[in-house]
């Protein structure tokens, strides 16, 4: 029935135990594209877009992770190259997490040489620095 199952699959439609195997390959290519979308706002700094992607690549990852795991539980399984597949999404997942982590601290780090002290400094419009709003 449907040519892109291997032929150990069964060809028969979905059942209530659990997803079919096309459903979960949907599932999976919604991770994959938004993580693909994701890596490209992050590169075009595009904030907007870093937003958008970021919040559909969550339910994208709640979906699959839903999806996979009633078919789990149905006993039909989730077929091995689907499986590696989400295992591959997950580990990207994490190191863009990674990477945005070491971008946030080199980003603070910035800040704190900029504006050394743990006191909020305020400038005034002569470019003198005031420990406070107002001075004594």
């Amino acid at each position: 029935m449907n040519a892109m199952l291997p032929p150990s699959a069964p060809n028969e439609g979905p059942s209530d135990r659990g997803a079919p195997e096309g459903a979960l390959e949907g599932l999976i290519l919604a991770v994959e594209s938004e993580l693909g979308d994701l890596g490209e706002a992050l590169r075009r700094r595009d904030i907007g877009a870093i937003e958008s992607h970021a919040q559909a690549l969550h339910r994208a990852l709640e979906q699959a992770v839903d999806g996979f795991g009633r078919a789990a539980r149905g006993g039909g399984g989730v077929p091995p190259a689907l499986r590696s597949r989400l295992m591959s999404a997950s580990g990207a997942v994490a190191a863009q997490r990674e990477s945005l982590a070491r971008a946030t601290v080199a980003l603070d780090r910035a800040m704190e040489a900029l504006m050394p002290g743990g006191t909020p400094a305020f400038y005034g419009s002569t470019g003198n620095r005031r420990l406070g709003l107002y001075q004594s």
